[in-house]
């Protein structure tokens, strides 16, 4: 069975990286960041989502996704294809967020008033929206991910 799994949090919050380290061998990258010029981004996420899960490829759908109603559509998507759903949540704070942006390199940065804009909407991913999994996720003092279940 295919897995779906939904990383939720600001930008600047190390959502790729930990995509990088924990799912890029066994997992589909699936991000609108990969098409930074193109239009039409989200039907191509979906059409990407959509084409994977058909395949039976587990993918991690790794944008902000800030709110249930941004996530319903990606739900719907991986409930239809039979996925599992896992979720999770980068619950860290804009000042974390802002830090680890400026460390970005060149072309990977984004402006910080998008960390602010994303923080003012997010919304805590929670079970009743069908995750069968959910995770919280911090960072450590030491930069690295420390994960624990939300009951």
């Amino acid at each position: 069975m295919a897995e779906c799994v939904i990383l939720v949090g600001l930008p600047g919050a190390g959502k790729t990286t930990f995509y990088h380290q924990n799912f890029a061998a066994s997992h589909r990258h699936v991000s609108k960041d990969l098409w930074p010029r193109a239009t039409g981004r989200d039907a191509r996420q979906r059409r990407a989502l959509i084409d994977a899960l058909a395949e039976g490829t587990s993918v991690v759908v790794d944008n902000t996704n800030p709110t249930i109603a941004e996530r319903a559509a990606v739900i719907a998507i991986a409930r239809a294809a039979g996925a599992r759903l896992v979720g999770y949540f980068f619950d860290v704070t804009t000042r974390q967020a802002v830090a680890r942006n400026a460390g970005r390199g060149p072309g990977q940065k984004v402006p910080n008033v998008a960390i602010f804009t994303v923080a003012k909407r997010l919304e805590a991913p929670t079970r009743a929206e069908g995750f069968d999994d959910l995770f919280r996720v911090t960072l450590t003092e030491d930069r690295t991910f420390s994960v624990a279940v939300i009951p």
